[in-house]
């Protein structure tokens, strides 16, 4: 049976750590206002995101 290939469009935008977590950037980070955005935003917005453990699993072998 020939390997399972890698898709590379879920491997730009995902992370897969050694203990199995799987974590992505939150969206709109990117030229953000910070004089205009609420603290509690930005602030949230810093931390990566985590995958749910159903979803992990079943992208544990595309990544």
């Amino acid at each position: 049976m020939p390997k399972m290939k890698t898709h590379h469009a879920t491997k730009k935008v995902l992370k897969k750590h050694k203990s199995g977590l799987i974590t992505y950037k939150k969206s709109g980070r990117n030229h953000q206002p910070y004089e205009v955005a609420s603290t509690k935003k930005v602030r949230q917005s810093r931390n990566k995101g985590q995958l749910a453990k159903g979803i992990a699993d079943k992208l544990k072998n595309v990544i």
